[in-house]
């Protein structure tokens, strides 16, 4: 290989480097961390959020359709079943508690992991009761241990709060 031609060679490569380091940068710019997080706690809020509100009547009161299908309709599908919710009012109740607490701390990011670990609960629940539904389900519960893991991000009460407290003395450790 003549010299010419390694040296355009190496130009190309170094051209070519340099070109994947500035996408890489602005698509560091653009999805950096913490607006990952926020834009994961929003997306697994929306589909409980929408669910839950249409199980109330008024504050606290459940409409009739959402004790309807705890009752009649919903059922747990476990080997040998499938079978009735037990106390299907008081499932209705705390469905409907959930999908709606559970996704408005994940908005705010206040406690946020505790959230994310009772509407990964809830996920594993809603896949007894409708388990065709695997695809969506897995994406819930993905989502769900994604924030369990990393938390809520720098755009979160969460941090704000930790950025407010003293952090621990550190220990002694013992001789």
């Amino acid at each position: 290989m003549r010299a010419g031609s390694q040296q355009g060679f190496e130009w190309v490569v170094l051209s070519l480097a340099a070109v994947v380091k500035m996408i890489l940068g602005i698509i560091r710019c653009i999805a950096f961390p913490s607006l990952a997080q926020l834009v994961l706690r929003l997306a697994l809020a929306v589909p409980f959020w929408k669910s839950g509100i249409l199980k109330w009547g008024g504050f606290l009161r459940l409409n009739d359709t959402a004790i309807t299908l705890f009752t009649d309709e919903f059922k747990l599908h476990l080997p040998g079943g499938p079978y009735d919710f037990p106390a299907p009012t008081v499932m209705a109740f705390l469905s409907g508690c959930g999908e709606i607490g559970f996704p408005v701390l994940l908005v705010f990011g206040l406690g946020t992991r505790l959230a994310a670990t009772g509407l990964l609960f809830m996920t594993f629940i809603v896949e007894l009761t409708v388990p065709d539904g695997w695809p969506v389900h897995i994406t819930w519960a993905a989502m769900a241990l994604a924030i369990m893991a990393w938390g809520p991000g720098r755009l979160s009460a969460d941090q704000i709060i930790e950025s407010m407290v003293p952090p621990l003395p550190a220990t002694a450790k013992p001789s």
